[in-house]
C-alpha cells in the first residue's frame, strides 16, 4: 500500500521564504503606511519601527504557518478517509504512530525554516523601509560578489563607481564581511548593517582599513560601539552619508 508522503509537505516548507518578501510588505504596510508615518518620522524613529516591523511580521509569518499547518493535516486525514483506513478513534491512533517519522522530519523542516527566516526578514524590512523612504537603488546585484543594495543604480556604478554607496545586510557577520568589498570592488563606501553584539575591535579596525562603517540600531551602538569611529546609527548614516549623497545625485541629474 502506497503510504501518505509528507516529505513533499516538508521540503515545501521553505514556501515562506519564498514570500518573506510579502510577508515583509504586509507588515510595513501596518506599521508604516496605515499610520502615515513621514520620511522624516521614519528616519528619526528607525531603529524602534524596525523593531515593530520585525514583530509584525514575525506575527503573520506564524499566522500563514498555522494556515499551511491545517492544510497539511487536512490532507493527511482526508487520505487516511479516502483510503478507508480510518473507521474509529484506535485506527487514527494507529496510523499516526505509523507517520511518526514523517511528522518529525516535517515539523524540522519548519523549525529550519523560521531560523532561515531571520536572516532574510533584516534584509527584507531593510529592503521594504529604503523604498518606503524613495532612496533610489538597484538590489541583489552582482559586483565581484551579490551586494544587497547599490545606491542609486547600477547604471551610474558602471559610469561612476566612486559616487556610489554600496549597502550590504548581514545579521550577524562573523568574518563574512570580507565577502562584500574586493580588490576589484570600487564605491563611495561599503555600508554594513547588522545587530550583531560581537563585532571585535580588531575586525572593525579592519573594516576601517576597507572603508567600511557598520550601521546599527543607535542602542547597539551605544552599548558596544560608541567609541568606534566606522560604526553608524541609522540615522546618523541617513543624516551624514545618504542623504547628501541624494542632494549631490539630484543636483548632477544622476537621480
Amino acid at each position: 500500500m502506497i503510504k501518505f508522503d509528507l516529505r513533499a509537505f516538508a521540503d515545501s516548507s521553505h514556501i515562506f521564504l519564498k514570500h518573506q518578501k510579502l510577508i515583509t510588505e504586509e507588515a510595513v504596510k501596518n506599521i508604516v503606511t496605515s499610520k502615515n508615518l513621514t520620511n522624516n518620522k521614519i528616519k528619526n524613529n528607525f531603529d524602534s519601527i524596525f523593531s515593530n516591523i520585525e514583530k509584525e511580521a514575525y506575527r503573520l509569518y506564524l499566522i500563514y504557518e498555522e494556515i499551511y499547518g491545517k492544510e497539511v493535516f487536512s490532507t493527511f486525514i482526508e487520505y487516511l478517509y479516502q483510503s478507508k483506513r480510518i473507521k474509529s478513534i484506535l485506527e487514527i491512533k494507529e496510523s499516526l504512530g505509523e507517520y511518526f517519522y514523517s511528522f518529525d522530519k516535517f515539523f524540522l523542516s519548519l523549525s529550519q525554516s523560521r531560523r532561515s527566516r531571520s536572516g532574510k526578514t533584516f534584509e527584507s524590512i531593510t529592503n521594504s523601509l529604503f523604498k518606503s523612504l524613495n532612496y533610489p537603488f538597484n538590489e541583489q546585484i552582482l559586483i565581484n560578489g551579490k551586494h544587497d543594495f547599490l545606491m542609486p543604480s547600477e547604471k551610474h556604478y558602471r559610469e561612476n563607481p566612486l559616487d556610489c554607496i554600496i549597502f550590504t545586510t548581514k545579521r550577524t557577520l562573523r568574518e563574512r564581511w570580507r565577502q562584500i568589498v574586493t580588490e576589484g570592488t570600487r564605491g563611495l563606501g561599503f555600508y554594513l548593517a547588522t545587530i550583531d553584539e560581537k563585532i571585535s575591535s580588531t575586525q572593525l579596525e579592519e573594516m576601517l582599513k576597507h572603508r567600511i562603517y557598520v550601521v546599527c540600531p543607535q542602542t547597539l551602538k551605544d552599548k558596544c560601539y560608541n567609541n568606534d569611529v566606522n560604526v553608524l546609527s541609522f540615522r546618523q548614516f541617513f543624516k551624514d552619508h545618504l542623504d547628501p549623497a541624494m542632494k549631490r545625485w539630484k543636483d548632477n541629474g544622476v537621480i
